[in-house]
């Protein structure tokens, strides 16, 4: 049997701007659906990392030259014998069409240094004889905790830093990668020249370039926007003479946060000709800033900086490929700035910031301080259709995707989304060789006919912090696919406090017997001593986004199982999630309203 009579084409739903095709391997199954971890009916997916629209239709063969990478040096017995376990502890049946077909393959030039297997295929499978014997290799405890805790940070605010009282505790945050290498990145800053701090989460979608620069960038235009008409004469002035620049920013970064060195002083450029247009509309008269207009303006200045700089290009063929990467990649953004009680959120794409309010029973209820800018939000669709002719109301949105491709309606970058189809063209023809030869930069979306589509333009919400506000979750996507808003703010709400309300356990319409049920009780007793051995929040949420079972307890096999999936499949269950958790002073919040 042919390798094209083995393959059948399917497609996953991520978040990415072009749908990624999934050719899916048939293999039978246990009827057992409830406890499995693999998605769909006992199917491995492999997936094509493309970024142009799905080229075949499900009658069509597969193209075998797409199939070899992922079977080099036998990797694909290895997916294949690794993936399919199920949660009741047995092998999920191997598919007899492997076991028993001779494939034959002759792979394409340009694999050939790096598929080529070890052994021939038809000896490796005959060879492979999978006993039907319980098979386990899961994480020990101490190796799950080694990958958890691999991109956790932990910062805690001085109460008084010598100029201000400080309404923030300090924060969490983590990571943990889906992708490879992550696209998502993180922030956290203190203003020194103003008051509050900034913080934020970052989503990048084809690649990590654009998230990467809107992590580095983002928080100095927001910083200069809120600096007053004298400081940025000083700043300004301290430059034309060389000396040494106020510091304007405290960074608190994980070691793996890096900052481009290379693309340093061009960024810096761009941003003092930002601070230099503000010395220019701002005459001094005015003391007052608006904060939501400030986070506006620099959202929106930034993506300009981003367009301008690819447009333009750079003389140094590195920075010059790098900045094209910024622009044609993508990127959301949520970020936050607390000073005092006064907090300010500016969403951009599909990530979330819930507010942990507790109540005066001890309950924990949770409030959204930002809209989804997707498919799903009635008003962004709205939006949409009213800034494109008529005749694209059909066109504009498609399968609940902007032009049928990108998921967020707001995002950094993607200028293939905001510039016309003759700039696109002559940036493309004049950029590097890399450019040239990416089917998707060259790629024009389908009825693109008035652009620009996509905005940079943040929405703003404002909240008052008050005493029983006791923290702040910013996260990608990647959290609010796993769990629901309200279990998120609980499970943190219950390990800021330390204080465990036990919910009656769900057992989702399964039968469960008297005995199974004294069981789930037992099991769950014994694990509340281990609760909260998380030294920090956004671990202890990131272990129950990704080993919850349906009984809403971590189950350390399916941790196990999920952290262990190969890069080729993790996306396909998850996307990459990170996470920041802001705790609030309480006492100096109620001082405030004292005051007040």
């Amino acid at each position: 049997m042919s390798i094209s009579a083995l393959l059948s084409m399917g497609r996953c739903c991520c978040r990415c701007c072009c749908p990624r095709g999934l050719w899916m391997l048939s293999a039978p199954c246990c009827d057992d659906r409830r406890m499995c971890v693999c998605p769909g009916p006992r199917r491995i997916g492999i997936p094509i990392r493309s970024s142009s629209l799905p080229l075949f239709s499900d009658a069509m063969p597969a193209p075998t030259q797409l199939f070899f990478p992922l079977i080099r040096n036998c990797e694909l017995s290895r997916i294949y014998g690794t993936a399919c376990y199920c949660h009741h502890r047995h092998l999920c049946c191997s598919s007899p069409y492997l076991a028993q077909s001779r494939l034959r393959y002759a792979p394409h030039p340009a694999y050939a240094t790096f598929c080529r297997p070890k052994e021939s295929w038809w000896q490796y499978t005959q060879g492979r004889r999978y006993a039907s014997t319980p098979q386990k290799f899961y994480l020990t405890p101490p190796q799950v905790n080694s990958i958890l805790k691999a991109n956790e940070y932990s910062f805690k605010v001085p109460e008084f830093d010598g100029k201000n009282v400080s309404s923030v505790l300090g924060f969490d945050s983590n990571q943990l990668p889906a992708n490879a290498p992550i696209e998502d990145r993180r922030s956290a800053a203190t203003c020194l020249q103003t008051r509050g701090m900034l913080l934020g989460v970052f989503d990048g979608h084809a690649g990590c370039a654009c998230s990467q620069a809107v992590s580095e960038r983002l928080f100095y235009y927001i910083a200069v926007s809120l600096l007053p008409h004298e400081t940025l004469l000083e700043i300004e002035n301290a430059v034309e003479s060389g000396r040494a620049l106020l510091p304007i920013l405290q960074w608190h970064k994980h070691p793996n946060d890096y900052f481009s060195k290379e693309a340093s002083k061009l960024y810096f450029n761009s941003l003092r000709t930002y601070w230099q247009e503000l010395i220019d509309l701002n005459t001094g008269e005015s003391t007052d800033i608006d904060v939501k207009e400030a986070l506006i303006n620099a959202f929106k200045r930034l993506d300009n900086d981003i367009s301008l700089e690819a447009q333009v290009g750079d003389p140094n063929s590195f920075l010059n490929y790098l900045v094209l990467r910024v622009a044609f990649s993508g990127a959301t953004a949520c970020v936050a700035h607390v000073d005092g009680v006064d907090l300010h959120v500016a969403n951009t794409g599909d990530s979330r910031a819930m507010l942990g309010v507790q109540e005066e029973d001890g309950s924990w209820s949770a409030v959204t301080l930002s809209n989804d800018h997707n498919a799903q939000n009635e008003r962004e669709l709205e939006r949409l259709k009213l800034e494109h002719p008529k005749n694209e109301a059909k066109s504009v949105v498609k399968q609940d995707r902007l032009l049928g491709l990108l998921m967020p309606f707001r995002a950094f970058g993607d200028v293939k989304f905001k510039w016309s189809i003759d700039l696109q063209k002559r940036v493309i023809e004049s950029g590097p060789d890399q450019l040239n030869d990416n089917e998707y930069t060259k790629f024009i979306p389908p009825n693109y006919y008035t652009p620009p589509y996509l905005t940079a333009e943040p929405e703003v919400t404002y909240h008052r912090l008050r005493p029983q506000d006791k923290f702040l979750v910013l996260a990608t996507d990647g959290l609010w696919e796993t769990m629901h808003r309200q279990d998120v703010v609980r499970i943190v709400g219950e390990y800021l406090t330390g204080m465990h309300h036990q919910q009656p356990i769900a057992v989702g319409g399964y039968k469960v017997t008297l005995g199974q049920m004294h069981g789930l009780l037992t099991e769950r007793r014994a694990k509340m001593s281990s609760v909260f051995e998380d030294q920090n929040a956004a671990t202890h949420l990131i272990r129950h986004a990704v080993g919850n079972n349906e009984f809403g307890t971590v189950d350390h096999e399916r941790l196990s199982k999920m952290l262990s999936l190969p890069e080729e499949l993790a996306r396909m269950y998850r996307d990459d999630i990170t996470i920041i958790v802001v705790q609030f002073n309480s006492h100096v919040v109620g001082a405030y309203q004292n005051q007040e």
